[in-house]
């Protein structure tokens, strides 16, 4: 079987003996058609994934065709266009049980803990399959990054009308800026990158843009009259930004990290405490986001052709990564075709 393994750091490499993936009760083998790049994929090909090992299959924004199933109770069926649930959650843990599947005790993601989907054929369970006849292949491999925004705007417990901050404008930052304007937020982006801040308007539809290099705060407070937001959203991964996102939020706000930086943040207790802030983890997406991502879609929140910049063929990946990385290349959302 066909497939792109990374070695190690900067080491991505096809290869054409993978072994084919077994079929098990409760499981079915899915034919992968797209594959997104996320912001894992590439600080694991760039040696700055937490919790990763090499070498590994990476690969966990996914769909494709069910090419076999082993549970005939399933209403799913050979030939049916699926996306897939990357997080295997072991459903016997205290978060489990009490329905947050997405911070499992045990939790594996595909292509982060365990191989995943760079390849023509992987098994998945039965349950981590979503029907996907009413979404393209596309839509259907791009469920699982905007899931992320989803979660992390349910976490929040944002109201329509609300003042909303978001700092960072890649895929996850911008999923979070049109699923929180969905909902009726007034929401603001803020990013280093010019470009960046014109796409959150054109395709996100934010009220506002923030250059990194202002003023920041007295920015917000003339946007704002004179308040700083109630809500923070942080999809950066960077320590600086997440530290210093606790200057912006107003009194009696909320702070969610939305990305995940390798390392220690610190706050000041004192401004923490004056403005009796609440901080919030945002980890992955359960179905419920999932679902979440698909009747938006159906309501036409997003224009996901404009969203994917930068395409290849699996093939091709080994050769291109390197390329997706720079800045410079300007990509927003990269998606492989098998």
């Amino acid at each position: 079987m066909n497939g792109v393994i990374c070695e190690d750091v900067r080491q991505l490499v096809w290869t054409t003996s993978l072994p084919e993936p077994e079929l098990q009760p409760g499981y079915a083998i899915v034919a992968i058609r797209r594959i997104g790049i996320c912001g894992t994929d590439l600080h694991a090909f760039q040696g700055q994934q937490p919790f990763f090992t090499y070498p590994r299959i990476l690969g966990h924004e996914l769909s494709g065709m069910i090419e076999a199933i082993h549970d005939h109770n399933s209403d799913l069926k050979v030939g049916d266009p699926v996306s897939i649930i990357p997080y295997l959650h072991c459903g016997q843990c205290a978060a489990c049980r009490s329905g947050k599947t997405n911070c499992c005790r045990s939790m594996k993601v595909m292509g982060v803990h365990e191989d995943g989907g760079m390849r023509e054929r992987i098994a998945v369970p039965i349950t981590h399959l979503i029907p996907a006849h009413d979404l393209t292949l596309d839509q259907a491999a791009l469920l699982e990054p905007l899931a992320i925004g989803a979660h992390a705007v349910r976490r929040s417990a944002l109201t329509a009308g609300q003042a909303v901050l978001v700092i960072g404008a890649g895929p996850i930052g911008l999923g979070v800026m049109a699923l929180a304007r969905h909902q009726g937020a007034h929401v603001i982006a803020l990013d280093m990158n010019e470009e960046r801040l014109e796409f959150c308007q054109s395709w996100a539809g934010v009220s506002d843009t923030i250059h990194a290099k202002d003023d920041v705060q007295a920015r917000l407070l003339e946007l704002l009259d004179g308040e700083l937001p109630p809500l923070v959203f942080d999809a950066t991964g960077s320590g600086a930004s997440m530290t210093n996102a606790f200057q912006l939020v107003g009194h009696g706000g909320t702070l969610v990290f939305v990305g995940l930086f390798k390392g220690d943040i610190t706050f000041n207790d004192p401004h923490f405490h004056s403005r009796e802030m609440t901080l919030l983890a945002s980890r992955n997406a359960t179905l419920e986001d999932f679902e979440t991502v698909r009747e938006a879609l159906g309501a036409g929140f997003a224009d996901l052709e404009r969203y994917v910049t930068h395409r290849c063929t699996l093939e091709e990946l080994p050769e291109r990564l390197e390329g997706w990385t720079k800045p410079e290349a300007g990509v927003i959302k990269a998606l492989v075709s098998l």
